[in-house]
């Protein structure tokens, strides 16, 4: 069956809800919101949404604030402000309370995934998104370093840089796997060309719950060497190899798959490139082999946070990764699935946090 894509979830996108008062705003926190993100980042650091935290519903002074935390009472007194116009704490006479902003800032593991990655990775190289948005170049990568793509790169990034990028990646991708593992095996697949297989866990993830399935990575030879360094610590190097490759050079690939994996892989290229990654295996699979793309696409999303998260990301890849790829719209994918020669035989959504699984096939001829 040829599946189209789904219908896509709104978030109320089509009209503007806001009062002139209310717009007004929310334009002051666009206005400020550097500001306001090195605020909260620094109220979360320094301890003070830990100390209100632990002191609940009897709230704090400033001056209780201050005796528990490493700054000074000026500093408090500023971030206490800042937090309040950011909703972030509340006050109730004297005393200051966490809100529930500030509670998801302090335990939500993807409201500190995505906080870290945009402090660590992000928020230097943002001064350069006007470069790369006219030059379609990761214009911002140069506050680290001199390379092409940050793909190259994440090995040789400053510890919290790299810390940061691949707790972001693997928070998204890993809360999927298992999931998508109950849909992959049923196809009963022998080998699995793990596309994009960045530090092979996928790739674990298949051997430890298929004692015959074998993998082999398909990627740039620097995460090769990176993957095989942590297959080799879960004593997996048997059965679980890695291909070095530039899927935008190669000619041919290998094609001894019978499911070709790839898992946030294609967000990482422009429209042209996904058509061109997606037609060179077209051109290299064995005729019944099939192609299991996993996604996070932005309309998919269950909820509007989401949704949020994936187009502000996305500035990621503009600016800091390789200048032209982004977290796309399913539309999109389902466009390059089609040039390239594949159809949609099923659709899988709310995998994880909202990924996709597509699970295709060539077009017959």
């Amino acid at each position: 069956m040829f599946l189209d894509t789904k219908t896509e979830v709104g978030y109320g996108y089509d009209k503007d809800p806001f009062s002139a008062l209310e717009a007004i705003t929310e334009a002051q926190k666009i206005a400020f919101a550097p500001m306001l993100f090195q605020a909260a980042l620094n109220l979360r650091d320094s301890g003070i949404l830990t100390f209100l935290d632990q002191v609940g519903t009897q709230g704090a002074t400033a001056d209780e604030i201050t005796d528990s935390v490493h700054i000074n009472h000026y500093a408090v007194q500023l971030l206490l402000d800042v937090g309040l116009s950011s909703r972030i704490v509340y006050q109730n006479e004297q005393r200051f309370f966490l809100g529930k902003v500030g509670h998801f800032l302090l335990h939500d593991k993807m409201t500190r995934v995505n906080m870290d990655f945009s402090h660590d990775v992000c928020y230097q190289g943002m001064f350069h998104l006007k470069e790369a948005l006219e030059n379609s170049q990761p214009s911002g990568l140069k506050v680290f370093g001199d390379w092409p793509t940050i793909y190259p790169a994440l090995s040789e990034l400053p510890e919290a840089a790299r810390e940061s990028w691949f707790a972001f990646d693997h928070f998204y991708s890993d809360a999927a796997f298992n999931a998508a593992f109950k849909h992959i095996f049923p196809l009963q697949p022998e080998h699995i060309y793990d596309v994009g297989g960045n530090t092979g866990k996928w790739a674990l993830c298949c051997a430890k719950n298929d004692d015959n399935v074998k993998v082999t990575l398909l990627d740039l030879p620097q995460q090769i060497a990176l993957a095989e360094k942590n297959i080799a610590e879960s004593g997996y190097s048997e059965r679980i190899k890695g291909y070095g490759v530039d899927l935008l050079t190669a000619e041919k690939l290998p094609n001894e798959a019978d499911v070709w994996w790839m898992s946030q892989f294609l967000d990482c290229f422009s429209e042209e490139q996904v058509v061109h990654i997606l037609t060179l295996i077209h051109d290299n699979m064995k005729p019944d082999a099939q192609v299991c793309i996993m996604e996070v696409f932005w309309d998919r999303q269950p909820f509007e946070a989401g949704a949020l998260s994936l187009n502000a990301s996305s500035l990621y890849f503009t600016c800091m990764a390789n200048g032209n790829s982004r977290f796309y719209h399913s539309r999109v994918l389902y466009d390059c699935l089609r040039k390239a020669g594949f159809y949609v035989e099923q659709d899988i959504d709310n995998l994880g946090l909202g990924h996709t699984l597509l699970i295709c096939k060539r077009m017959p001829d």
